[in-house]
């Protein structure tokens, strides 16, 4: 399996897995796939990763900015990460993970985001940050990972593309 930046020609394989990977998720609004789509056409993605394993795209990662209130600049949300549900357990969407957070690291990112289980995330380091809040999210599974020294605290929104229909 190798990892990589998405090209022009994985955008299908991408719906694809990110559709099959949601498609029985009982949180899922099944707008993943629209979501990492919006994010695209407004060139607000900051990274987008694919897994491949022999020539086929079995995973993928987005990562985008959020707004943290009062200001806050070189933050980023996780999200979608999808991986196709035949290949799910084997270590495609933690190795997606951990390629994203280094390459994060290694820009300069400030911290990263995400809503999701926190036994997946915080094996990589994410945790409860009281300082940050997510509205409208239970509060155990938005977690934060601080990339750089810098104390931040207020309210996060993503994207627009995260809340549109």
């Amino acid at each position: 399996m190798i990892i990589r930046p998405e090209s022009e020609g994985d955008r299908e394989a991408i719906r694809r897995v990110t559709e099959a990977a949601f498609a029985s998720h009982p949180h899922s609004d099944q707008t993943e796939a629209l979501i990492i789509e919006r994010l695209r056409a407004d060139d607000a993605l900051t990274l987008s990763l694919v897994a491949e394993e022999n020539g086929d795209v079995i995973g993928h990662i987005a990562f985008s900015p959020v707004t943290i209130t009062p200001f806050a600049a070189g933050w980023c949300g996780l999200g979608p990460l999808s991986v196709r549900p035949d290949r799910q357990g084997r270590g495609a969407g933690s190795a997606l993970v951990r390629q994203g957070l280094d390459m994060l690291r290694d820009s300069g990112a400030s911290g990263c985001v995400v809503v999701g289980d926190p036994a997946f995330y915080g094996k990589f380091g994410f945790r409860r940050e009281p300082a940050l809040v997510f509205p409208g999210c239970a509060p155990q599974y938005f977690m934060v990972l601080v990339l750089s020294e810098t104390k931040v605290s207020g309210t996060v929104a993503y994207h627009p593309a995260f809340g549109s229909a």
